[in-house]
């Protein structure tokens, strides 16, 4: 599934592109020629300017004539030896009687896009009129085709690649709710048919003990169940003291962590009320503790840090374990990923889910630098 969509991608990106390159060529071309046809247009325009000056017989007059009225599209500013500006054709009215400076302004812009044309008026005298010409509209539309295509394409383009991204998104959440009440589902009946044992065991004297332990890891499978059978559904929240919710998580880990790593919790405050999915917030924890202790295999410290905030709460799981590469601060969140042996690289993934989704928080990595560790944060909000 994630090959297709990069091969999808790739294939809309490389036409975009070709398409996108191919009409700025095709355009430009066009453009190049238009401009050189409105260049010829403007000489003969000027020339029937000069001849309309020196024309000696009805004929020449009536022909200069139709050619300077004919020119109804390109912008014409004229002015004399010394730069003054003493006729226009073919600009905006509108503009022209709002704006005192519009005139200058389209003078300069002319200057930059075009050399004048010089007309001779009187050579004795050094009289002379220099005639400025701008790109008409149809030439302005045409270069900025390109561009409105480019930025219609880059929207459809980006439409269609968050569509094809909701949709995998949407694919994989589907996926992992199913595996999760389906294993809820598969653990129900064989952890019913356990504790009807257990009762049985209860009756025969000596087993006390046997029957007491499988209790607490029967227990301990059925909050198992209970977290997979949330998933796919909006928790309720209740309002929780997170100090203690998370002591006990690291009270479990702690007796289960090798003799070598050292667990410790720092708080202030002794209680720090929050609204949270009791269930779900401890598999958050023991999730990241238990990554903790992968990373460090076998010794180390663990230091978990709460802090209370005007507007939040702040969680600091911090390891002095082997570190991970920044390129994969992101990428350790994603489905999948993971550099363990073992393991399908969903348990970081669904954290970050129960955080962000669930209890409207942030899950992130902190810090990290290779053999030095890693602090994992939780900002819960008040």
């Amino acid at each position: 599934m994630f090959k297709q969509v990069i091969g999808w991608k790739f294939v809309l990106v490389s036409t975009a592109v070709i398409i996108i390159v191919g009409t700025i060529w095709y355009v430009s071309s066009i453009a190049s020629k238009l401009e050189e046809e409105e260049t010829k247009k403007v000489a003969t325009w000027v020339a029937a300017n000069r001849e309309l000056l020196q024309a000696s017989d009805e004929a020449n007059l009536n022909l200069a004539v139709e050619i300077i009225t004919n020119n109804t599209s390109i912008p014409v500013i004229i002015t004399n030896e010394n730069g003054h500006i003493i006729d226009s054709r073919n600009l905006d009215t509108t503009k022209l009687a709002g704006n005192p400076k519009y005139m200058e302004n389209q003078l300069t812009t002319f200057k930059n896009q075009h050399p004048p044309f010089i007309m001779e008026i009187d050579a004795k005298n050094n009289l002379y009129n220099y005639i400025y010409y701008g790109d008409s509209l149809i030439l302005k539309q045409v270069r900025y085709y390109p561009y409105i295509q480019l930025i219609v394409v880059a929207l459809f383009i980006s439409i269609v690649l968050v569509a094809l991204s909701t949709s995998n998104r949407a694919t994989q959440n589907l996926l992992w709710v199913g595996m999760a009440k389906e294993t809820a589902h598969q653990l129900g009946t064989p952890l019913s048919s356990i504790e009807a044992w257990i009762e049985i065991l209860k009756d025969n004297e000596g087993n006390e003990l046997v029957a007491t332990e499988l209790r607490k890891d029967v227990d301990r499978l059925k909050l198992i169940t209970e977290r997979f059978s949330k998933i796919g559904s909006v928790p309720q929240l209740e309002e929780r003291d997170v100090v203690s919710q998370v002591e006990s998580m690291v009270t479990y880990i702690r007796k289960r962590a090798p003799q070598k790593v050292i667990l410790t919790m720092h708080c202030q405050e002794h209680e720090i009320p929050a609204m949270i999915s009791p269930s779900l917030f401890d598999w958050v924890i023991e999730n990241l503790l238990k990554n903790a202790l992968d990373a460090m295999e076998g010794k180390g410290t663990i230091d978990l840090y709460i802090e209370n905030h005007p507007t939040n709460i702040v969680i600091d799981i911090t390891d002095n374990g082997k570190g991970i590469p920044k390129a994969n601060f992101e990428k350790v969140f994603k489905p999948g990923f993971s550099t363990k042996k073992r393991g399908w690289g969903l348990g970081l993934s669904l954290a970050k889910r129960i955080i962000e989704e669930y209890h409207k928080g942030r899950l992130t990595v902190r810090w990290s630098e290779l053999n030095k560790g890693t602090t994992f944060r939780i900002l819960l909000r008040k």
